[in-house]
């Protein structure tokens, strides 16, 4: 007896049948629905006033029965707005998310489960997540399979709270330090940007079956050149050329996407060449889909199809009159749902009957967003258990690895005299000072985590009763300082001044002065609104810091200066006065601890920098990649950074020699490898990044003056030597041509080796390349 069950319910059914089954049973306002999100209007629609599912409410909202396609952060349900993530637990959470999935199976007419998406920039960004080191600190660990395994963590603990999508990774190249959104990149870099991001991908999604219930999609953003935009403002075009956007900001997305598999991309805020990116039809179908086969969806960024027409609370592009026509625009481009509210796309239906669109349209758009709802087996399994959530969160393996992952972040920038580690059996006495010496450093993005240690609490949790430890601000960034906080408010010079003499009464009793300053997370965010601003028309120290640190030093006593910021600071004055130098990030929960075991020497740093420090905001840009004529130096000022992407020093010392390439002439269409000796010449186990940069010598157009082309982080005891090898394959040495095609020029290569970017650091050869 045939069964009377549509195939799209039968689970022993192949994925793409059921799509086409499910589409063939929809109603065109079914279709529409699957195309929208709702966000913060869970609260009128969802849930309660405490962020508990309310049948009652969701019945009155969707009482048509047409589903929904995705709820935005269920984390956050409940949270007052200026602290949103104090929402759920993690056992609230699971409970909250299987209620709104079981409403919308049993309730909607034919059962389409919803995806639930989060933000996971560095861990779970919600009450209880595991919080780990911000982005750009993770791109000092020149460490993939760091970055995978957190991420793993990461995924793990958002899906077994009902998680389905993770708004992450980011992989825009940032080109411009005064931009508020650097905190969320790996670095300058495109291909430390692709390394990292196809780990992340590698880590949220493993292998894409889902099966075990402990990965989420991951979805790459911003889609694209997101990374320089004019003058450093967020959302502002990026004006630059075709040549340079596939080199520098497709080539992260293009191959995290062929070679880890990512199955979302949301598309950029900015425009390119005068066209938005959410009304791109050349980016979001030529480029995507056509050119490099993405069967995967795009999701719009927060608002973004609104904006195409006019945002009166910051702006708009002005390429259409209304939602109406903002509407139009996305779907022809290619997007597949808008974030986080209905709003533009409330007029699918409508457009569809007037034929300005075509129902086969949203067909195509719908038909990849439901195919993953059945891989992710939502048809089939859709409940998590709200125990596990609770067990696994946060729980002692996933703050180790934060701890860990802190570590590897911290980039010893200098030391005089060998001033670190210090020795505490040395110490009797040793004062923690400044705005960041005892405040959460989490950054952007950050969740609530259960567990967040400041850096006087780490020192003091290392040193115990054996070494008095005194604090003292010294003075504020700014008064406040949440991430959340819209106004910006300046610390007042009066109290700054009153708090720096405080602060020099504790330095006088000290034997050594542990100095947290830089930035806070007002000072370097995301610009979101014109109420809400985060780009910096300045790179120095906020307020009285330097005055701060100048107070320090008069005392006699050594200072170690803890630099936690979001973006590169022109910290010209600490770099001239402070003993030692660590530049530390955003560390994440695990901050205190990780800053003590490196301080003390329990750990040897090995950071590296993944974006150059500028002396000034003058010189912007000043990523190291850059083209022959454009360093030529400037009037009474130096060119070069204050300090070089991939610099960073260790307690002890290595060498880099013997640099040979294992074949010194190719065809364009072959392979080598380059090799070096490193030597750990120190007394210390150290960790050493041996970086590949590489530079075409003659070109029919011009080349930067060395690119990043491969890496490898190794670890050595003292007096021990390891031979490093390093691939050169031909998608090392090729670029867009006169003729904009993707080749291998012939020609020498000239081959560098070494523990920076800078020349000084570098061992140089030179490669044939033969037709």
């Amino acid at each position: 007896m045939k069964s009377s069950r549509p195939k799209y319910k039968d689970a022993k059914v192949a994925a793409a049948r059921r799509v086409k089954d499910l589409l063939s049973r929809m109603t065109l306002a079914e279709k529409a629905a699957q195309m929208m999100c709702v966000w913060q209007q869970k609260a009128q629609k969802l849930v309660d006033e405490k962020g508990e599912f309310d049948l009652a409410k969701a019945k009155k909202a969707f009482k048509q029965g047409h589903g929904l396609g995705q709820v935005g952060r269920p984390s956050d349900a409940g949270a007052p707005a200026t602290t949103l993530w104090l929402g759920r637990t993690a056992r609230q959470m699971a409970e909250l998310t299987n209620a709104i999935q079981k409403f919308f199976i049993e309730e909607s007419r034919l059962g389409i489960p919803v995806i639930f998406h989060e933000e996971c920039l560095h861990g779970h960004a919600a009450n209880e997540g595991t919080s780990f080191p911000q982005p750009i600190g993770l791109g000092a660990t020149f460490n993939p399979d760091l970055v995978e395994a957190l991420y793993a963590l990461t995924a793990h603990e958002a899906r077994a709270r009902g998680t389905h999508q993770a708004l992450t990774p980011v992989v825009d190249v940032a080109r411009d330090a005064r931009w508020g959104r650097v905190e969320e990149t790996y670095g300058e870099d495109p291909h430390l940007n692709t390394q990292l991001g196809i780990a992340a991908v590698r880590g949220f999604q493993g292998d894409a079956t889902f099966k075990d219930k402990k990965r989420v999609i991951a979805t790459l953003k911003h889609f694209a050149a997101h990374g320089q935009p004019e003058s450093g403002q967020n959302c502002a075009p990026v004006n630059v050329s075709e040549r340079v956007l596939r080199e520098t900001f497709l080539h992260p997305f293009k191959d995290c996407l062929q070679k880890a598999g990512c199955i979302s991309v949301m598309a950029s805020y900015n425009e390119i060449d005068g066209v938005p990116s959410h009304a791109s039809k050349w980016l979001l179908r030529d480029v995507l889909r056509k050119e490099w086969g993405f069967k995967g969806f795009v999701v719009s960024d927060y608002y973004a199809i609104w904006e195409l027409s006019y945002r009166p609370d910051t702006h708009g592009h002005a390429v259409a009159a209304d939602k109406k026509e903002a509407c139009k625009l996305a779907v022809e481009a290619g997007v597949n749902i808008e974030l986080p509210e209905p709003d533009c796309y409330l007029h699918l239906v409508e457009l569809v009957r007037k034929g300005v669109l075509k129902e086969k349209q949203l067909d195509d758009l719908i038909a990849p967003m439901l195919l993953w709802k059945f891989k992710l087996g939502l048809f089939d399994d859709p409940y998590v258990d709200p125990a596990e959530a609770e067990r696994i969160v946060s729980c002692e393996a996933h703050r180790e690895l934060a701890r860990q992952a802190a570590r590897e972040v911290i980039t010893l920038l200098k030391n005089e005299n060998n001033l670190l580690p210090l020795n505490p059996a040395k110490l009797k006495t040793v004062a923690v000072i400044g705005p960041n010496a005892n405040r959460p450093l989490l950054g952007g993005y950050s969740g609530a985590p259960r567990q967040n240690v400041t850096v006087l609490e780490g020192i003091k949790a290392r040193l115990g009763d054996e070494v008095k430890v005194l604090h003292s601000e010294g003075c504020k960034i700014t008064v406040g300082g949440s991430w959340q906080q819209d106004a910006v408010v300046a610390s007042d010079p009066v109290e700054d001044r009153q708090q720096i003499a405080e602060a020099i009464q504790v330095a006088r009793q000290a034997d050594v002065i542990l100095l947290a300053i830089g930035g806070n997370e007002q000072t370097s965010r995301e610009a979101w609104s014109l109420t809400h601003m985060g780009d910096r028309a300045s790179l120095d120290l906020i307020g009285h810091q330097d005055e701060l640190l100048d107070a320090m030093v008069a005392t006699g006593k050594p200072v170690v200066a803890l630099i936690f910021n979001g973006r590169p600071l022109a910290i010209n004055h600490v770099a001239q006065k402070a003993s030692a130098i660590l530049e530390c990030w955003y560390l994440g929960q695990e901050c205190g601890h990780a800053v003590a075991d490196v301080v003390f020497g329990d750990y040897n740093p090995g950071g590296k920098l993944p974006i150059s420090i500028p002396r000034s905001v003058g010189q912007l840009p000043i990523f190291y990649n850059h083209k022959p004529s454009a360093r030529r130096g400037f009037l009474w000022d130096d060119a070069k950074p204050l300090f070089p992407f991939g610099f960073g020093l260790s307690y002890t010392t290595f060498t880099v020699n013997n640099a040979r390439l294992a074949r010194k002439k190719i065809r364009r269409d072959d392979s080598t490898r380059v090799f070096v000796d490193v030597t750990n010449t120190g007394k210390r186990t150290g960790s050493e990044v041996v970086q590949l940069y590489i530079r075409d010598l003659v070109s029919s157009v011009t080349r930067p003056v060395k690119e990043l082309k491969g890496f490898k982080k190794i670890e050595l005891p003292p007096g021990e030597t390891q031979t490093v090898a390093l691939d050169i394959t031909p998608e090392s040495l090729a670029f867009y041509d006169i003729h904009m095609d993707y080749v291998v020029e012939p020609g020498e290569f000239e081959i560098m080796v070494g523990t920076s970017s800078r020349d000084m650091d570098l061992q140089k050869l030179i490669l044939k390349v033969t037709q």
